[in-house]
C-alpha cells in the first residue's frame, strides 16, 4: 500500500484532481492518502470532498487521514512514498498584493508574477525556506519518497530543491500536455482528428519550445502558418482588444487574439511556446512598456491578471464548496494530469513519458549546466529519468537563458541568505530591467524586503 502525502491539501479543486486520480489508478486505489495543511477549515473541507469520491468512485478502498499544522508535519509524511507540493506561501493576502502594489509604485506592471518577473522573484524567496523544512522533515522521516511539485515558480523552486536538499524531486506543470492541441484548436484543426498526432517539447518551464509537431513523419509547422498568419495579420491590424469586444469576430479571430504573444514567438523566433501569452508578457523586454501603452490594446496583455483571478476565486469559493464539499454523490473521472501516471509507473515499472522540471547536467547542450530544465522525462520503479534533447534552435535557447540568468540568482540568493543576490537576480529580470534603472531596482527590491516581513528569512 502506498503512502501519498498532499502538502498545501486545502487547494480542494486540484487536489481533487490529483487524489481523485489516484482513487481511479488500481495501483493506487488503496493508497494511505494524508493530507496536510495551516489552514483547518479548508483542511477540513478537502477531507469532506476526498471521502465522498473515496466511498463514490473507490469503493472507500483508501485510508484518509488529516494533518494540522507545523507539527503534525512529520506524522503526515512519515513512511511517505509520494509527496505532492501545491502551496502558496502568503496566500493572495498579504502576498500576492505586496507582489503587485509595491512595484505598481515604481511604475512596474505585471500580468502573472508568479514565474518570473519581480514577483516571481520574491515568490521564490519566501517559498523556498518553506518548501526546504518539508524536504529536511523527508529526509529524516521519508528519504526514498518522491517530492511532485506543482507550486510556482517552478524553475526557481525546482532548481533549488534539486541542488539544495537530498530527496527525489520533480516538477510538473500543466501547459506541456495541452501546448500541441491549443495551437491546432487555434487554426482551426481539431487535434482529436489527427490519427498520428506527436510532438517534442524542450526549454525550461512555462517557456518551453513547441520544437515539432507532427502527424506521424508529417511536419504540420507549415501547414500551421499558413492557417494563422493571415489571422494574425488582421487581428493585430485590428488590434487584440477590440477583436474581443467585436461582435463581429469569428472564434478564430478571438482565439488567436487571446494568444497573440505565443503566436508572434512561432513568426518572428520560429516555433511556439508552452505556457500562455499572458505569462510570456512578462518573460521578455518586447511587451509591457510604460512608455507605449498602445502596445497593452494591441497585443491583448492583461495586466494585473492574476490579483483578478485570485479575487474571482475567492468569491466564487462559496459556490464551488457546495458542489465539491456538499454533494454527497460526488464523483470523479481521471484528468490528464501527470502525478498520478508517474505514481503508478513506479508503482507498476510500466514506464511513462512526460514533461519533467529537473536539473539540466547536458540535456540540453546549449542551456547552463546547473539550470532547472523542462524536458521529456520518464518515470519507472528506479525513478525519474531526463531524456538527451542536445542543441535546442539558437533563438530558443538565447530566450531561455535571459529567464535562466534570474531563476540562477534568486536560487543563490535563497542558498545564501546574501541581499547581494536578491539584487543580482532583479537586475537580469528582462522586463524589470527594461523599466527600471539598477538604482530604482535596487530600492524596489529593499522594499519588498521591509513588505515581506518574517516571511522572509534575514537576509545580510
Amino acid at each position: 500500500m502506498a503512502k501519498i502525502t498532499f502538502m498545501g491539501a486545502g487547494s480542494t479543486i486540484f487536489a481533487k484532481n490529483i487524489l481523485g486520480d489516484c482513487m481511479r489508478t488500481p495501483a493506487l486505489q488503496d493508497a494511505h492518502i494524508a493530507l496536510y495543511d495551516i489552514d483547518a477549515t479548508r483542511l477540513k473541507e478537502s477531507k469532506i470532498m476526498l471521502d465522498t469520491i473515496n466511498k463514490n468512485s473507490n469503493k472507500g478502498r483508501a485510508k484518509i487521514t488529516t494533518h494540522h499544522g507545523v507539527s503534525s508535519r512529520k506524522a503526515a509524511l512519515k513512511d511517505a512514498n509520494y509527496v505532492v507540493n501545491a502551496i502558496q506561501v502568503g496566500g493572495y493576502e498579504p502576498s500576492t498584493v505586496i507582489d503587485f502594489e509595491i512595484p505598481k509604485k515604481y511604475g512596474l506592471r505585471q500580468t502573472i508574477a508568479d514565474t518570473l518577473g519581480i514577483g516571481g522573484i520574491f515568490r521564490a524567496l519566501r517559498t523556498i525556506p518553506v518548501m526546504d523544512s518539508f524536504a529536511r522533515d523527508m529526509e529524516k522521516v521519508c528519504p526514498n519518497a518522491l517530492m511532485l511539485n506543482y507550486t510556482n515558480p517552478m524553475s526557481m523552486l525546482s532548481g533549488y530543491m534539486l541542488r539544495h536538499t537530498n530527496i527525489n524531486y520533480v516538477g510538473l506543470c500543466h501547459s506541456v500536455q495541452v501546448c500541441a492541441p491549443g495551437l491546432l484548436n487555434h487554426a482551426g484543426i481539431d487535434p482529436k482528428k489527427i490519427k498520428n498526432l506527436n510532438w517534442k517539447v524542450a526549454g525550461i518551464n512555462h517557456m518551453g519550445w513547441l520544437l515539432e509537431v507532427k502527424d506521424g513523419e508529417k511536419d504540420l509547422y507549415p501547414e500551421l502558418r499558413k492557417k494563422l498568419y493571415p489571422i494574425m495579420d488582421k487581428v493585430v491590424k485590428k488590434g487584440c482588444k477590440a477583436v474581443n469586444t467585436d461582435k463581429g469576430s469569428s472564434e478564430l479571430e478571438r482565439r488567436v487574439a487571446h494568444d497573440i504573444i505565443r503566436l508572434e514567438y512561432m513568426r518572428k523566433l520560429g516555433y511556439y511556446c508552452t505556457e500562455s501569452s499572458e505569462h510570456n508578457a512578462e518573460y521578455a523586454p518586447f511587451w509591457i512598456k510604460s512608455g507605449q501603452p498602445e502596445l497593452l490594446d494591441k497585443y491583448n496583455i492583461p495586466l494585473d491578471e492574476y490579483p483578478r483571478r485570485c479575487v474571482r476565486q475567492i468569491a466564487k469559493w462559496k459556490e464551488q464548496a457546495k458542489d465539491l464539499v456538499g454533494n454527497k454523490n460526488l464523483k470523479h473521472t481521471r484528468t490528464h494530469e501527470y502525478g498520478s501516471f508517474i505514481m503508478e509507473a513506479m508503482e507498476t515499472d510500466n514506464p511513462f513519458a512526460f514533461g519533467g522540471n529537473i536539473i539540466n547536467n547536458g540535456l540540453i547542450s546549449n542551456l547552463p549546466t546547473k539550470a532547472c530544465v523542462e524536458v521529456k522525462c520518464i518515470a519507472d520503479r528506479q525513478g525519474i529519468h531526463g531524456t538527451y534533447v542536445g542543441e535546442i534552435p539558437e533563438i530558443c535557447a538565447a530566450m531561455n537563458r535571459t529567464n535562466i540568468n534570474s531563476h540562477l540568482l534568486a536560487i543563490e540568493a535563497a542558498a545564501t541568505l546574501n541581499k547581494e543576490a536578491i539584487y543580482h537576480a532583479a537586475f537580469m529580470d528582462p522586463h524589470t530591467a527594461a523599466e527600471l534603472n539598477m538604482e530604482q531596482i535596487k530600492n524596489l527590491c529593499d522594499d519588498l524586503i521591509k513588505a515581506h516581513g518574517n516571511m522572509l528569512p534575514k537576509y545580510k
